[in-house]
């Protein structure tokens, strides 16, 4: 791949990640084609629109859509780099679940060709690279592959993951540092040229290994720390102390940093990328698998705290505000807040009403519960019981005076000029809990 001369690109996953990646790789003037399975997603595309909610995208996506600089299909298509970026969930036993990766990877093992890049986004347990490296082989024994041959390579396999923000995806994905791992150096190399196209931030070439283990810690420190803390909260609850105001005075000490508490913790990152280190260490990970444990954790406490203010006020309808995993998102992928919001449901049924402005729909968990999706205005209007969930800019910008009289339950602190009456779980007349 000359540096002078764009390659043609093939994005495998048009999700989160993928489309934002296809569009600000297609802005850098290389032509693009996106690989999806879902139809209604590829024709959302191929008419220069989005199907998820990220700033800026809407009008990157059209821009370079009606350029011809990007276009999407199901079906995989010969590229100079393809880029893989699907989902890596887990299983009921926290297992680790590669199957769409090696998936993809038969689908472009069957159009490679010499001289090609073939580059691992989605974030994989320690090895996957090397994984979808050896299918690749299996299926393509025309082609020398890197790290299982003594000549040099036909094809160059790399891994790069993703390290962004939801709601500034198109910002960090241009400006962040990059951590590029080869099966080779040489890989690494190549993989190195392709980003440069595009990335402003300090690409970093290492082995595959070791990238692929550096976003796993890099989510298990961020979630580590998280439960340290939602640990504190709980503690604080028992203790009839505002966890707020102790981080607060904590985070005046000069090396001292708590982060903010929640309802738990979501995403497809934070949420997930743990237990991949603990399955491939089991019997090491005892830390990393606590702070799991205490976060999932978290969510059952808040349901506690909530059906007891819900409760010490029969009768009064419940606004649960927020269902996405952090705030101004529609991202709901393993949020704590639909988690608690539906258990809720499911408990009080009509009484509930869930605001979440990023949501035109309920999830299908809520069907036949018989709470009902709203705004704010109304959830003020009607709810005498107010549960926040999610940090929305929305809910932030409520005035304490449209509060006033409200019981509140607080789970992310965004209110805290709200009258605190008491703190104790179930106490009548309870205003706020921390």
């Amino acid at each position: 791949m000359k540096s002078d001369i764009k390659p043609d690109v093939c994005v495998v996953g048009l999700g989160y990640i993928g489309l934002p990646t296809a569009a600000v790789v297609a802005r850098a003037g290389c032509k693009v084609h996106g690989v999806d399975v879902t139809q209604t997603v590829v024709d959302t595309i191929n008419r220069g629109e989005i199907h998820i909610e990220e700033v800026d995208l809407d009008g990157l996506v059209q821009g370079v859509v009606q350029r011809g600089l990007l276009r999407a299909s199901t079906r995989m298509a010969p590229a100079d780099v393809f880029v893989i970026a699907v989902p890596t969930p887990f299983d009921d036993a926290h297992a680790p679940d590669v199957s769409y990766v090696l998936a993809a990877g038969e689908a472009v093992a069957k159009v490679l060709k010499p001289g090609d890049c073939v580059i691992l986004e989605s974030t994989s347990p320690v090895g996957t690279t090397e994984a979808l490296r050896d299918l690749i082989a299996a299926a393509r024994p025309d082609l020398k592959c890197p790290g299982l041959t003594a000549e040099t390579p036909d094809i160059s396999i790399a891994y790069c993951p993703e390290r962004v923000l939801p709601g500034k995806i198109l910002e960090e994905l241009t400006n962040n540092d990059r951590s590029i791992g080869g099966i080779t150096p040489r890989c690494a190399r190549k993989a190195l040229a392709f980003y440069k196209r595009f990335v402003r931030g300090t690409c970093v070439t290492t082995d595959a290994r070791s990238a692929e283990m550096t976003k796993l810690v890099e989510n298990a420190y961020r979630d580590v720390n998280i439960a340290f803390a939602n640990e504190l909260s709980i503690v604080a609850d028992k203790m009839g102390l505002d966890v707020w105001e102790v981080i607060r005075l904590a985070n005046r000490h000069p090396r001292v940093s708590i982060l903010t508490p929640g309802p738990g913790v979501g995403g497809h990152c934070i949420a997930v990328d743990p237990w991949f280190i603990v399955h491939g260490a089991p019997e090491d990970t005892p830390l990393i698998r606590t702070a799991r444990g205490v976060n999932d954790g978290k969510i059952h406490h808040v349901v506690a705290r909530a059906e007891a203010l819900i409760d010490a006020n029969p009768g009064q309808a419940v606004a649960c505000l927020g269902l996405a995993f952090k705030a101004n998102i529609d991202d709901f992928r393993e949020s704590p807040a639909r988690a608690v919001a539906a258990r809720l449901a499911r408990k009080y049924g009509n009484r509930v009403r869930l605001v979440e402005p990023y949501a035109a729909e309920l999830p299908g968990e809520f069907d036949g519960t018989g709470a009902a999706l709203v705004d704010i205005d109304t959830a003020l209007e009607t709810c005498g019981v107010l549960i926040v969930l999610v940090d929305h800019d929305a809910f932030k910008a409520v005035p304490v005076a449209e509060r006033a009289g409200h019981h509140v339950y607080d789970t992310r602190g965004i209110w805290l000029d709200q009258p605190k009456t008491a703190l104790a779980a179930g106490q009548p007349g309870l205003k706020l809990a921390s």
